[in-house]
């Protein structure tokens, strides 16, 4: 029988959420590294049994954990992150000149076809490459070169928080970056292109089209339509179908056209998700209404989705890696909150329930469908 495991990166720890294929009842696990924030978990596609983790203090700075037997033991790998040659310099939040400073890891990429090979996108930005299971980093520091001293962060920081993996191109990369925008390889990591035609930033940038600065919260792609990219910013839900050469806005009658994560349905390659936020100030949803919203047309026509979610005094935020699907043959979509909540549907979003309650507040959700 199929069944489903929910990896949860919170503030305080990360948990293991499992069911099998009905995705009714749940088993949740007890903490694994408790105290930590984890950023990131995500399983490798090759291996379900290969997970990465992203585990982070304050005090103790950054490891990278991996687990071999689905998250049931862990082992600390590689934390040496460094960037390569003389990293230079970026813009700070009031102009000036900032060096590049590693902080930490923000998400983890598995490899489409090697268990060994991981990418890793950091604070301050900048994407790494391991071939060893997480024991080596090498920075792919060509990104850095598309226009990298224009960069500056965001008000998270300045993070690289999306890597996508073309499933029709090994040698082709996406990523994101708050806030410096989207950018694309088609040669493996070696040159990089801002791909930010058609975003605008009219209250961020001195140029509101400008080719590099846009913050970008997230990126989803469809496997089966590599070129076409759907895209939450910091205002505006937009999308590609040329691999990111240019973007239209689809935010159509969205309440707000703010928020942080996107995901595209397994098996309808024009329904995507979203979660308004009312503002960039505010971060809570408008009305206090939890709702997240679907568009079975690829965006401009949206349908709020609430059967389950709470409908009254709701101020919690959805974070950009806080929300994933299965392939399950009735796509199942997850998200959690940075109140604790994590939320699941078994039927594409059509009806809610709450997996687990009260924890700490979640970074990140990521799902592995299981044979």
């Amino acid at each position: 029988m199929s069944g489903v495991r929910v990896l949860v990166g919170t503030r305080k720890g990360a948990f293991i959420l499992t069911s099998d294929e009905k995705r009714q009842e749940w088993e949740v696990s007890e903490p694994h590294f408790p105290g930590w924030e984890m950023y990131h978990l995500k399983g490798s596609p090759v291996d379900p049994n290969r997970i990465y983790a992203s585990q982070s203090s304050g005090w103790f700075g950054q490891l990278i954990q991996r687990s071999d037997d689905g998250g049931k033991t862990w082992e600390p790998v590689g934390n040496e992150f460094a960037y390569d040659g003389v990293p230079g310099t970026h813009q700070w939040y009031d102009g000036t000149q900032h060096p590049w400073e590693f902080k930490r890891v923000w998400h983890l990429e598995p490899s489409l076809t090697d268990a060994d090979v991981v990418y890793a996108g950091v604070e301050d930005a900048g994407l790494f490459r391991s071939d060893d299971a997480g024991k080596t980093w090498t920075e792919l520091s060509g990104l850095r070169a598309a226009k990298g001293p224009l960069w500056q962060p965001g008000a998270g920081g300045m993070c690289l928080h999306t890597i996508i993996l073309d499933p029709a191109d090994p040698r082709r990369i996406f990523v994101a970056i708050s806030a410096a925008g989207a950018f694309r390889t088609d040669d493996g990591g070696e040159t990089w292109l801002p791909i930010n035609k058609g975003l605008r930033s009219d209250y961020e940038l001195p140029d509101p089209a400008a080719d590099v600065g846009h913050c970008v919260h997230s990126i989803a792609m469809h496997p089966s339509r590599p070129n076409a990219l759907f895209m939450q910013k910091h205002w505006d839900v937009m999308r590609s179908d040329d691999s990111g050469d240019m973007w239209r806005e689809v935010s159509g009658n969205l309440p707000s056209d703010f928020g942080f994560p996107i995901e595209v349905h397994a098996h309808e390659p024009e329904t995507i998700y979203v979660v308004p936020i009312k503002s960039d100030s505010h971060h809570f949803p408008p009305e206090g209404k939890l709702r997240v919203y679907r568009s079975r047309t690829g965006g401009d026509e949206w349908e709020a989705l609430t059967n389950g979610l709470p409908q009254k005094d709701c101020y919690v935020n959805i974070l950009r890696d806080a929300m994933a699907v299965d392939s399950l043959p009735s796509c199942g979509v997850y998200f959690g909150t940075t109140g604790g909540q994590v939320y699941g549907s078994s039927d594409s979003g059509d009806n809610w329930q709450a997996i687990v309650r009260d924890l700490p507040g979640v970074l990140s959700v990521e799902v592995q469908t299981l044979p």
